[in-house]
C-alpha cells in the first residue's frame, strides 16, 4: 500500500495551493493539500454544519442521479446537506467564493472549461461508510473535478474513516492509498479517473464535498 504524499509543505497561501492543484491535475490527476483551508475558516464551517445537523437539515445520502437516485444503505450511509448558493450563509458564501476563485484559476491554467460548482456537507455518524465508487455518473458526465475539504478536529489514525483512493501502478494493475480526513486538508482529483471509498468511521466525520462541473 502506498502512503499518502502531500505535494508540498503546509502553506496558507492560496496562490501556492492553487498552483499545486493545477500541477497535480495536469500530472498525476490527484493531490492532497494540507492546510488548504486555515482553522479560522474551516472550524466555523464545521460548527455550522453540526448546528444544521442537530436542526434536522441533513438527509440520508442517495445513490444515483436525478429521478433514479435512491437511498442504498448497502452502498453508503452518510448524511448530506446541499449548499444552495441563493440561500448560503456568510460562511458558506465565503467557501463558494474561494472555490469560484479556484475554478477560474484552473480554467486559466489548463483551459478545462469548468463551468460551475456544486457541493454539500457530508456527515458520517460513527460506523458509517461509502463503498467504492466513481464520482462521474454514466448518464450525467458533467462532474469533472472532485474537491473534498475536511472539517474534523484532532483526527487520529485510530478514528478510521480514511478516504481510500485507487491508483494505477503503471503495470496494468492498481494499488491504493489511504488519506486521513484531517481538518483543513483537502483532496482534489479528476472525477472520472479515480475510484474511491470512505472506510468505516469510528467517530463522527465531517467534510465539504463538491465538484467542478462542465456544461451538461
Amino acid at each position: 500500500m502506498l502512503q499518502a504524499v502531500a505535494l508540498q509543505d503546509p502553506v496558507q497561501d492560496d496562490q501556492a495551493n492553487f498552483n499545486a492543484v493545477v500541477n497535480a491535475l495536469a500530472g498525476q490527476g490527484w493531490c492532497v493539500i494540507p492546510d488548504f483551508m486555515p482553522p479560522e475558516q474551516w472550524q466555523p464551517l464545521a460548527a455550522e454544519a453540526k448546528q444544521l445537523y442537530a436542526a434536522g437539515e441533513f438527509r440520508l445520502a442517495r445513490v444515483g442521479h436525478g429521478d433514479a437516485a435512491k437511498v442504498r444503505p448497502d452502498v453508503r450511509t452518510d448524511r448530506v446537506r446541499w449548499i444552495d448558493p441563493l440561500e448560503a450563509t456568510p460562511l458558506q458564501q465565503a467557501y463558494l467564493e474561494r472555490m469560484e476563485a479556484l475554478r477560474l484559476f484552473i480554467n486559466g491554467e489548463l483551459s478545462t472549461g469548468l463551468f460551475d460548482f456544486e457541493g454539500h456537507f457530508a456527515l458520517y455518524p460513527k460506523g458509517c461508510f461509502y463503498r467504492r465508487h466513481l464520482d462521474r455518473f454514466a448518464d450525467a458526465k458533467h462532474r469533472a473535478v472532485s474537491c473534498i475539504q475536511y472539517l474534523n478536529e484532532d483526527w487520529k489514525p485510530e478514528d478510521g474513516g480514511n478516504l481510500r483512493i485507487y491508483l494505477p501502478d503503471g503495470k496494468g494493475k492498481e494499488t491504493y492509498t489511504d488519506i486521513q480526513p484531517i481538518g483543513g486538508s483537502a483532496v482534489i482529483f479528476l472525477s472520472d479517473q479515480f475510484h474511491h471509498m470512505v472506510m468505516p468511521s469510528k467517530r463522527e466525520r465531517l467534510s465539504l464535498t463538491g465538484w467542478f462541473c462542465k456544461r451538461r
